[in-house]
Parts: structure tokens; C-alpha cells; sequence
């Protein structure tokens, strides 16, 4: 008598749903070796595809086929046995050599005879084409999918799968989260804050644990949130909808490129990473100092601030306290700050000569456009080209792709003057809260981490020389400092018309900017 023993498989993969769940294959199996009365030892199951080989209980069964513990297998289907070539090959194999006598399926004939094998051989073979067949129409359809603009693989952190549309959706509660972390670590908090912030929301890994800080990068790095999607190489234009601003973005970048690496010891002193040495041009770097007070038998750890000496011969040999540190850079700050009133009229005026932008804005739009259809009009002669055989895939990718980086600039441009209308009054709001808040931050103690972000929004370069801190302060913010900042008895005021144009900016020379630049020209500070 032949002992079989029944094998049910049930593939983990969510295209393989269609196929029979392993409890409904037992209970077909059960009911079919009644009615052939076949002698089944066992009944073993298995929850894995059989895409590639490589199935632990599947080849546990062939190797006590091996040792004559078997000489039968009942399955529902042939593909329940094998999709792939190496285990189909093995099947067949332990029929050639006699080890495995016989093969039962309620829904396929076999007998073990040679026109027996060649009709198993070509059921594996349609197994293995729907697999590969079922394999290249996905693909396909990823690839329409994101020639439509749609992201063919799973929402990003913030947004969800939409199983109706087949689209992407913004999360109503997560986005609010991602939005928030975000705009922390713009402000200068780490990697590992921002995981702290996702655990306190309830964004864990599977495990329960805090996400690891380079799965936060890559959140806070992914383009998707501003409406960049690569695929296979090349880039594409979102049609999703966005909850980050490309500003806030781009501050996020730069806060990514600022963060060092992990330092000895784990010290995470304030103001590293923002001052060189002024005469040698080497890093400062901050080590601790423990003094003992034999009088009160205690032990105390002070902070200094010293010149790394990396680059050569360097003078330099005072430390410098980080109480002093720390005192000198509110300076700094205080020193271009404004006060809450000016800063008030200031945004009061801004809101109002936001009205007098549309005119500007509609012809820096069609400006704009008009770059767009030149654009279009490069990409289509580089797909004839490419289609022509004139150019490779590579270059074609390469071109391709710089184009449309250059498209989706334009692109924005024309999203943020349709939103802000101009390009220089967000810029410009911001750099009048940034002056206003410094005053706060400079008063406010024991908030050293506070104070360095402020220090890198007004100053591009700090320097240390003789135990004095030293500062290149941005444009803006410089002209602040010359006016005389947030001083009272300062005579001088610095105009809005004066202020924008220093940071960079070509504010439109309204009348009713006229107006508030001559009103700003007699208020002092």
C-alpha cells in the first residue's frame, strides 16, 4: 500500500488571494482520499509562495520521500506543488528514479507512466507562465500607474492607499503628525527627537520600539511629499496631494545636511558644529572639566570651548566657559532683533501690499509658461530622438530627468505666486519673525540648543578669537545690526524696502510700498 501524505500550501502573496485557503484544501483532501481510498499518513501545511525555490516543510517532505519514509503525494493542484522550474524538476526527478510512486490531485489526472510525467511537467510549466505572466502584467501596471502620476506601491507615512480609487489619499491624523515633525526638525531638533515625537504620537515600529533615526531621515528626506515620485530611474510628477510646503521642505534638507555624526562619548554640547577658529580656521570643539572642592568634598563639570588645532599651527590657547559662550551669543542674537511693535506694523503693511501682487504675478506667470513650453518642446525632440535610436537609454534618462527638474522649478514658481503672490513676501514675512522672535529667545535661560538654532537662522558665520565671539550676520539681519536693532534710543530705522532688498529679494516698487518704506524710514527702533 502506497503511504501518502497530504501537503496544502497557501502563498503569502497578496495577488495569490484567488486560491483555496489551506483549511478549505484539508477538509476537499480529506474528502477525496475517503472517496480513493487512499492511505494518507499526515497532513502537513505551508503558508510561503513557491515562486522560487527554497520552501522549508516542502523540501522536509521530499527528503522523507528520499528516505522511503513515503512514497505518495496528494495536493490539491500541481502548482500547490511547485511554480518554479528547480522544484517541479525535483518532482519529477523522484518519479524518474521510483522514490516517489505516485502523485494525487482531486482536480488534474497523473499516472506515473512517461505520458503521465511529460502532462505533469507542462502543469508546472503553465504554473511557472502565470506566475512570470502574472509578474510583467504587474509591472506593467506599476508602470501606467505612475505615468498617470499615481505611486504604485504603498503610501509613504502620512498618506493611505485608497482601495476604491487606486489613488493616494492624505492621512486625516498621520499627516498631521508627519506635518508637525516636520516643522520640529526645521527648527533644528535631531533625528532621534523626531522619533521620540512619532513615539509619543503612537508611530512605533512593529515591535512596539521608537523608529530608528535613519528610518526618520529617510521620512523627512522622502520627495513624495512635495510631489516627486522615483521609479525605476526616473522621475515623475505626482498628481497626489501635498501637506508639506516646498519651503518647509527645503529648510528640513538643510537641516539634514547640518546634523553631524554621532560624537564620542555621547555629549550633545549646543554650539557645535557652528564656530571655527578665526585664526586657523579649524573647528571648535567643547570638552568637559571636572574640578573637586575639597572643602565640600563635591565634584563639578564645566564646559569649555576651544580651538581644534586641526589645521596647523594655531596661537589660540584660551578656553572659553560655555556660561561666556553662552552669554556672548544672546548678543549676538539680541542685537538684531526688533521689537513686537515695529515687527506688528511691519506685518500689517506686508499683508496689505500683498494685494497690490496680482498684476506682477500675472505676468511673471506667463513668463513662466511660456519657459514650460520651451521645455516641452526640448523634451519631445530628446522621445523622438530616443525613439530614433539617436540616443542611448542612459542619456536619454539623464536628459529626461534634467529637463523635467527644470520644468517642475518653473512649475513651482508659478504654484507659489498663484498662492503667495510674489516670490519675496513669504521670504520676507520670515525674516520679520525671525528678528522679532530673537529678542525672546535671547531672555529666555537655560535654552542653549534654542539659541543656537536662532544663531544659524541670523548668522552665516561664527568665529572665536582671543575668548571673543565673532559673527558674519546674514543679509537683513546685518543691515538690522547697523540700524541699530532692537536699542530704543537707535535714530535710525531700517525700511521695509531696505530690509527686502538686502536679503536678496526684488520687491515690485508699488505705490503703496513707497509709502510704507517712506512710513518705516521715521520709526525707530
Amino acid at each position: 500500500m502506497i503511504r501518502y501524505i497530504a501537503y496544502c500550501r497557501k502563498s503569502t502573496d497578496e495577488k495569490d488571494r484567488q486560491v483555496l485557503s489551506i483549511e478549505a484544501q484539508v477538509a476537499e483532501l480529506q474528502e477525496f482520499a475517503k472517496r480513493e481510498n487512499l492511505y494518507i499518513t499526515e497532513f502537513v501545511t505551508e503558508s510561503k509562495s513557491a515562486k522560487v525555490p527554497g520552501r522549508e516543510i516542502f523540501n522536509q517532505v521530499l527528503r522523507r520521500i528520499e528516505k522511503g519514509e513515503i512514497s505518495g503525494i496528494v495536493s490539491w493542484h500541481p502548482d500547490r506543488l511547485a511554480r518554479n522550474s528547480i522544484d517541479g524538476g525535483k518532482i519529477i526527478y523522484l518519479l524518474d528514479t521510483g522514490k516517489l510512486k505516485d502523485l494525487k490531485f482531486p482536480t488534474h489526472w497523473f499516472d506515473n507512466t512517461p505520458q503521465g510525467k511529460f502532462m505533469l511537467n507542462i502543469a508546472f510549466g503553465q504554473s511557472k507562465y502565470y506566475v512570470d505572466n502574472l509578474s510583467e502584467n504587474v509591472k506593467r501596471g506599476q508602470r501606467q500607474k505612475i505615468r498617470n502620476g499615481v505611486w504604485p506601491k504603498k503610501a509613504p507615512l502620512g498618506c493611505l492607499n485608497n482601495p476604491k480609487t487606486r489613488g493616494i489619499d492624505v492621512d486625516p491624523e498621520k499627516s498631521k503628525i508627519v506635518k508637525k515633525a516636520f516643522e520640529e526638525f526645521a527648527k533644528g531638533k535631531s533625528f532621534t527627537d523626531i522619533s521620540r515625537l512619532f513615539y509619543k504620537f503612537g508611530l512605533k515600529t512593529k515591535d512596539g520600539n521608537q523608529l530608528n533615526p535613519s528610518t526618520v531621515k529617510n521620512i523627512l528626506s522622502n520627495r513624495f511629499h512635495i510631489g516627486l515620485m522615483k521609479f525605476a530611474g526616473e522621475i515623475y510628477k505626482g498628481t497626489h496631494k501635498q501637506f508639506i510646503s516646498k519651503s518647509l521642505f527645503e529648510k528640513a534638507q538643510k537641516q539634514v545636511k547640518r546634523i553631524n555624526k554621532p560624537r564620542r562619548g555621547g555629549h550633545n554640547f549646543p554650539f557645535i558644529g557652528l564656530t571655527k577658529c578665526a585664526e586657523c580656521g579649524a573647528a571648535i570643539t567643547a570638552e568637559i572639566h571636572t574640578k573637586y572642592y575639597k572643602t565640600t568634598k563635591r565634584k563639578a563639570d564645566y564646559i569649555y570651548y576651544r580651538c581644534t588645532k586641526k589645521k596647523g599651527p594655531c596661537s589660540q590657547k584660551s578656553y572659553v566657559r560655555q556660561e561666556e559662550f553662552d552669554s556672548q551669543m544672546r548678543k549676538i542674537v539680541s542685537d538684531v532683533a526688533i521689537p513686537a511693535t515695529i515687527a506688528k506694523d511691519w506685518l500689517s503693511w506686508l499683508k496689505r501690499d500683498e494685494k497690490g501682487e496680482t498684476k506682477l504675478a500675472q505676468v511673471n506667470i506667463e513668463k513662466l509658461e511660456n519657459g514650460i513650453r520651451e521645455l516641452d518642446k526640448k523634451l519631445n525632440l530628446l522621445v523622438d530622438g530616443y525613439l530614433d535610436g539617436v540616443f542611448e537609454e542612459e542619456i536619454y534618462k539623464l536628459k529626461k530627468n534634467e529637463i523635467f527638474e527644470e520644468k517642475l522649478k518653473l512649475q513651482e514658481q508659478i504654484a507659489k505666486i498663484k498662492e503667495k503672490g510674489s516670490h519675496w513676501l513669504e521670504p520676507f514675512k520670515e525674516f520679520i519673525i525671525c528678528a522679532r522672535d530673537g529678542a525672546k529667545i535671547a531672555r529666555v535661560k537655560n535654552n542653549c540648543h534654542d539659541l543656537a538654532i536662532m544663531a544659524k537662522n541670523v548668522g552665516s558665520n561664527f568665529f572665536l578669537q582671543n575668548q571673543h565671539l565673532g559673527v558674519e550676520y546674514k543679509k537683513g539681519f546685518d543691515t538690522v545690526k547697523f540700524y541699530g536693532g532692537g536699542r530704543p534710543a537707535a535714530t535710525r530705522a531700517l525700511t521695509k524696502s531696505e530690509s527686502v532688498g538686502v536679503v536678496g529679494l526684488e520687491p515690485t516698487a508699488s505705490a503703496s510700498q513707497t509709502q510704507r518704506a517712506s512710513q518705516l524710514r521715521h520709526t525707530p527702533f
